[in-house]
C-alpha cells in the first residue's frame, strides 16, 4: 500500500514537469523474470520507469551512498532498490540481484555505470556482461531520451518531452568462449547497440563508431511482449 501510494504521488509530480511518451511500456511483460538494460541519462529515469511499471515489481542496483540521504533512503527502501558497493566486486547485491530475478522481478540495469547527463551513450562496462552470463533471464533493451533538456527548461518553467524505447527481448549467448575481458567487452557492446538502436542517432554517443557482429553475442527471443508472456517462454526462463 505505501508503495502504491508513493509511486502514484510521484507519477503525478513527473507529469506536471514532463510529457512522457511511455506507450512502448505495454511491449514488458506483467510476468516472469526480466534483466533490463537501459541507458542512465539522469535522475528522473528510475522514478519514471518503476512509476510507469507499477503494480509491475522491479528492482535495480543503487549505489550504497544513496542511503546517506535519508529522503533518498526512504525512496530506495519503498522500492526496494538493491544497494552495490561500487568500489568491489560485490558478490551479496549480485546474490541478492538473482534473488529478485527467481522471485519473478524486473531487474534494472545501467551498462554505463553513470549518468551521461547529455542523454549520449556512454560505453559500457563490462559488468552488465558478467551479469547477464550468470542470470539465465531474458534480457530487454529500453531507452530514454529528451529529458536531458530538463534542467534548462525547468528554468524556462517548460515540460520537457521525454521519450521511452522499448526493444526486442534476447538473450546473451557466448558460446563456450573464453570469457576474457575482450569478449566480454564485445559482449557489453553489443548490448549497448540494442539500446543505441532505439535512439535517433544523435545520442549514438560512444557507439557511433563501435562496431560488434552483435549475431555472435545475441539471440533474440520467440514470443509476443505485448500483455503476457507466452507459456513456452515462461517456462524457458523461470528457473534460474
Amino acid at each position: 500500500m505505501l508503495a502504491w501510494f508513493v509511486n502514484t504521488v510521484i507519477r503525478f509530480l513527473l507529469h506536471i514537469l514532463l510529457k512522457i511518451d511511455s506507450s512502448e511500456l505495454t511491449k514488458v511483460p506483467e510476468k516472469g523474470p526480466l534483466l533490463a538494460v537501459a541507458n542512465h541519462v539522469n535522475f528522473l529515469d528510475a522514478p519514471v520507469l518503476i512509476t510507469h511499471l507499477q503494480p509491475r515489481p522491479i528492482t535495480g542496483f543503487v549505489k550504497k551512498e544513496t542511503w546517506d540521504n535519508p529522503v533518498m533512503a526512504f525512496l530506495f527502501n519503498v522500492w526496494e532498490g538493491i544497494p552495490i558497493d561500487r568500489s568491489i566486486a560485490d558478490f551479496a547485491a549480485f546474490k541478492e540481484a538473482k534473488k529478485a530475478l527467481n522471485e519473478g522481478k524486473i531487474l534494472a540495469v545501467t551498462p554505463e555505470g553513470t549518468r551521461s547527463n547529455d542523454g549520449c551513450l556512454i560505453r559500457g562496462k563490462q559488468g552488465i556482461a558478467i551479469l547477464a552470463s550468470k542470470m539465465d533471464a531474458p534480457i530487454l533493451p529500453i531507452a530514454y531520451f529528451g529529458h536531458e533538456e530538463f534542467r534548462a527548461n525547468i528554468r524556462k518553467l517548460k515540460r520537457t518531452r521525454m521519450t521511452i524505447k522499448v526493444g526486442k527481448p534476447f538473450k546473451l549467448v557466448l558460446h563456450g568462449d573464453q570469457k576474457n575481458k575482450e569478449v566480454m567487452q564485445a559482449a557489453t557492446d553489443a548490448i549497448m547497440l540494442e539500446i543505441a538502436d532505439l535512439m535517433p542517432e544523435k545520442y549514438h554517443g560512444a557507439y557511433a563508431e563501435i562496431a560488434v557482429d552483435r549475431e555472435k553475442y545475441i539471440q533474440y527471443l520467440d514470443g509476443s511482449f505485448g500483455e503476457h508472456v507466452p507459456e513456452t517462454f515462461r517456462e524457458q526462463f523461470t528457473q534460474a
